[in-house]
């Protein structure tokens, strides 16, 4: 710094020209016109300067003249003796700008050999006053950069460590089973290796489209080929003679198809589900307040001939089984089978309905890929669902899809290749866990004498070919205590969040408790709840 001062008040007299005006600047401090583009940085400093040389920046760099001291009779800048005019003295900003650049310079260079240099490498002063050119373009003279635009090159640094999702937990924590968040299933693709990884080439997934000749022509032809496979590996829904739609979750196709089923005109579409049904349904059927549909609440008392039933099956908070209650020549349905997959129920039978929602939020574990899919019967449906999409988000992520596909791939592979270990195989794994979780709350609830789940049912299931019990996603948890009427309050005051049934158009008493979270959270979650009473 003392040798930075020293270089100012030995140049400033450089900066005076015969006039008192400023010495042209070095082509190494501002680029010349046509030049390359200046930095960030050049361009900040530029700003400071002011522009065209004013401005309140340009003020700010100017010095405050120095007071004399008391008592010295003496007043800056004093005309000198023999009544002669003052000689004229060039402001100081410039040496003060100087000297700036030169600071920046210094501190640029310092950084630069520090990160790029070999330990035994130094610069000699010499070379701060030299144009610089970055590593990256040197032998290129259309790229030169100027020191004082120099940009340091960082140290290289390991990539980012992709998110977790919900912190770990202690036996002091807010246990959040509010959501289905399906980290469960974490544990069981960290045993898959390579199967469902997937790299994915700087220029590839670039285009808006995928197959023009498709109904849905942002769909990958890998993806659609990994969902049919699956769907005739499981045996849990018909395929052939269907349209399969991509979406950002089954969510969207929801929405895809209340737009492609609404009429164009008239009134709005009653939308209807029965009772407890998906907390969703109304919220998003609802949120736009979109005049082709609307939502008209639970289908077991709802009064009409036009209508959009929804059916969840296994059901959405309860898993219960489901099928249409209503029947009309003008009303439609929609089936949501996000959770119809061998882990929650057996399989008795191959779906076949006009509509069918899935996704791999709940059939891997894959929620943060945000990938559904639809099976579609009639063309024109499934053309009016794919506009939807087109005009919602212009098509579905391509990366998402290649990686779904891959991972959907895994499942069926180690399904049918030869020489496949169980230990990767995806729903025996599921089954196996959810009925381990289903006995442990069964226990808890038991013990705490004070909560009531649904009956546990079983039946024969086509895909594994033997008897198995039902073991919903969700716990449809009922507190039997007279003084609570609120049974989602009164586990919140226990640092249990859940989903009370008043979401589902049920009674306060029922919550809805995800029985998918990671095994330290559950655990606390069935002690916790073992020791209310």
């Amino acid at each position: 710094m003392a040798a930075l001062r020293q270089l100012g008040t030995a140049v400033e007299g450089n900066f005076q020209g015969a006039a008192g005006g400023m010495v042209p600047p070095s082509p190494c401090v501002l680029a010349p016109n046509g030049s390359a583009p200046r930095s960030p940085a050049a361009s900040r400093r530029e700003e400071v300067a002011g522009n065209g040389g004013g401005g309140p920046g340009l003020a700010a760099l100017r010095p405050t003249p120095a007071k004399p001291p008391r008592g010295s009779g003496k007043k800056p800048f004093a005309a000198p003796a023999g009544g002669g005019k003052p000689r004229k003295r060039a402001p100081l900003w410039p040496a003060a700008l100087f000297v700036s650049v030169a600071m920046n310079v210094g501190l640029v260079l310092h950084h630069y050999v520090n990160s790029t240099s070999p330990p035994h490498h130094h610069h000699h002063p010499q070379e701060h006053q030299a144009c610089l050119v970055h590593p990256e373009a040197a032998g290129s003279s259309s790229v030169r950069r100027t020191a004082t635009q120099v940009e340091p090159v960082p140290k290289t640094r390991a990539a980012g460590a992709p998110s977790t999702g919900k912190p770990a937990v202690t036996p002091e924590s807010v246990i959040n089973l509010d959501h289905g968040d399906p980290t469960m299933f974490e544990e069981f693709w960290r045993g898959t290796g390579a199967a469902a990884e997937i790299v994915i080439p700087g220029w590839q997934t670039m285009s808006y489209f995928s197959d023009v000749g498709n109904v849905c022509w942002f769909l990958e032809p890998g993806l659609d080929h990994e969902v049919r496979r699956l769907h005739r590996l499981v045996g849990n829904a018909a395929v052939d003679g269907y349209h399969v739609l991509v979406g950002t979750g089954s969510t969207q196709l929801f929405m895809a198809a209340l737009y492609a089923l609404s009429p164009p005109a008239g009134a709005p579409m009653s939308v209807v589900s029965t009772a407890p049904y998906y907390s969703s349904y109304p919220a998003v059927t609802d949120f736009l307040q979109s005049g082709f549909f609307r939502w008209a609440g639970d289908a077991s008392s709802f009064e009409g001939d036009t209508y959009i039933e929804l059916v969840c099956s296994p059901n959405n908070p309860d898993g219960t089984i489901r099928e249409a209650v209503l029947s009309s020549e003008s009303g439609v349905a929609v089936h949501d089978l996000a959770y119809y997959w061998p882990q929650y129920t057996p399989i008795t039978r191959r779906a076949d309905h006009d509509i069918m929602l899935f996704t791999v939020s709940k059939s891997t574990g894959h929620a943060g890929t945000r990938i559904g899919w639809a099976l579609v019967k009639d063309r024109d449906v499934a053309k009016k669902m794919t506009k939807f999409i087109e005009l919602n988000t212009i098509g579905v992520s391509k990366d998402s899809q290649l990686r779904a596909a891959k991972v959907l791939r895994a499942v069926s592979d180690a399904y049918e290749l030869p020489g496949a270990g169980e230990e990767h195989r995806l729903f025996d794994y599921g089954r196996r866990k959810m009925a381990e979780r289903w006995s442990m709350l069964r226990e808890a609830a038991a013990a705490s004498g004070i909560f009531s789940l649904p009956d546990e049912t079983s039946g024969y299931c086509n895909f594994t070919k033997d008897m198995a019990s039902t073991n919903p996603a969700f716990a449809w948890l009922r507190c039997d205590r007279e003084d609570v009427e609120d049974c989602a309050s009164f586990l919140r005051g226990h640092k249990i969040l859940t989903r009370s049934g008043s979401q589902f158009g049920a009674d306060p008493r029922y919550v809805r408790v995800s029985m998918l979270d990671r095994d330290d959270a559950y655990d606390i979650f069935v002690k916790r709840l073992a020791s209310l009473k």
